[in-house]
């Protein structure tokens, strides 16, 4: 009897080397009595055989299209702009819930050709948080890119192409080299850091070498005052790791950091959060996503005063690709065992519903 199938597309985002499933979940999977069907993919961090290896069947890349409707389809970044309908059933990020710009757009794609969406970052346990999430990497790459961008600050220099790391290790190490040997001396404001993400950035910040009291952990305790914060513009590197849900004063805005003028110490804004087009953003200071080749944006400061810039790149755990998939996949691991019973399984049904409610609102949107 045929099992439970599930289409492992390629990502189609330039740079993302990450993956949704790994070779060890898909062997799990595939122990469980699941179908797994693997497109090829050069940009992937694993390698074709090594998903051969294990039992899965590899397929042409970019062909989930033609894969039978009754395919799940995994991945992990948004689908490439289309018009294209879409009759499969999706398990991605597709970025389209909290109003981001073109959300029923995307939505409309479901409707038109009945299909469903199953966004990971709403598939949730019973206490309603995520079941898997790249937060830590996110937080730990998000702070090492900032602490990157700074030291070429301090040369007068813009920060160049990132590119992948073997490892945490070897990311640890670069970073120290690059600011001669350690962080000893930068300051750092992590505002989200009793979070997933808050803990990764934090943890980067101690592994280069920052003092502790040099590290202000700020959660919801230290926001509930509301911003602008004076204390963000007093150190080096302000790294955002909130989950936003709803409208609260900017931590940062333009108005003030110009008004500080050369009495600002703050050089490097990360936006591990970047949600750049929600219309909620708190840091109203930049308007774009950066990439991976262009990871900085400057920020008008006016003029005399010292450069800053954002980083604000909306997949960074991709930095550590292998170990940043190994840990969601099998965090994903117990949620996807579920996948055959989709229909009674309690975060499955809760995700169909989250989407049943906002396909109703895009329909409404679009006027179809």
């Amino acid at each position: 009897m045929p099992g439970q199938p599930l289409w492992l597309r390629c990502e189609k985002k330039e740079f993302e080397r990450r993956a949704a499933l790994t070779p060890t979940t898909a062997k799990k999977l595939l122990d469980a009595g699941f179908d797994i069907f693997v497109e090829r993919d050069e940009q992937r961090i694993f390698n074709d055989p090594e998903y051969e290896a294990v039992g899965c069947k590899l397929v042409d890349n970019n062909t989930w299209p033609s894969a039978p409707v009754t395919t799940p389809i995994i991945g992990l970044k948004e689908l490439p702009e289309s018009d294209e309908a879409l009759p499969h059933t999706h398990i991605q990020f597709a970025h389209c819930y909290k109003g981001q710009a073109g959300w029923s757009s995307v939505l409309a794609r479901f409707h038109r050709g009945g299909g469903t969406l199953y966004d990971l970052e709403f598939l949730t346990d019973a206490s309603g948080r995520r079941v898997a999430a790249f937060g830590f990497h996110a937080g730990f790459a998000g702070a090492a890119a900032g602490a990157l961008a700074f030291a070429s600050q301090k040369k007068d220099e813009k920060l160049g192409r990132l590119e992948p790391y073997a490892n945490e290790e070897s990311m640890v190490n670069a970073v120290k080299r690059t600011l001669g040997g350690s962080g000893k001396g930068v300051k750092a404001l992590v505002i989200g850091a009793l979070g997933r993400c808050g803990r990764g950035a934090v943890d980067l910040f101690r592994k280069i070498g920052l003092e502790e009291d040099d590290i202000f952990k700020w959660d919801l305790a230290e926001t509930a005052k509301g911003g602008p914060f004076q204390e963000i513009l007093d150190v080096d590197i302000f790294v955002n790791c909130i989950y936003l849900a709803s409208k609260i004063p900017s931590f940062v805005t333009q108005e003030k950091i110009i008004a500080a003028g050369n009495q600002r110490r703050l050089r490097v804004v990360v936006d591990v959060s970047c949600d750049t087009t929600n219309p909620f953003n708190p840091i109203p200071i930049y308007k774009i996503n950066t990439t991976f080749p262009e990871p900085t944006v400057p920020v008008d400061v006016g003029p005399g005063n010292p450069a800053l810039s954002v980083i604000s790149i909306d997949h960074l755990p991709t930095l550590l690709p292998r170990e940043a998939s190994e840990q969601f996949s099998s965090d994903l691991l117990p949620s996807l065992l579920e996948l055959p019973n989709r229909k009674t399984a309690r975060v499955w049904m809760d995700a169909e519903a989250l989407y049943r409610e906002k396909l109703a609102e895009a329909v409404k949107a679009e006027g179809l």
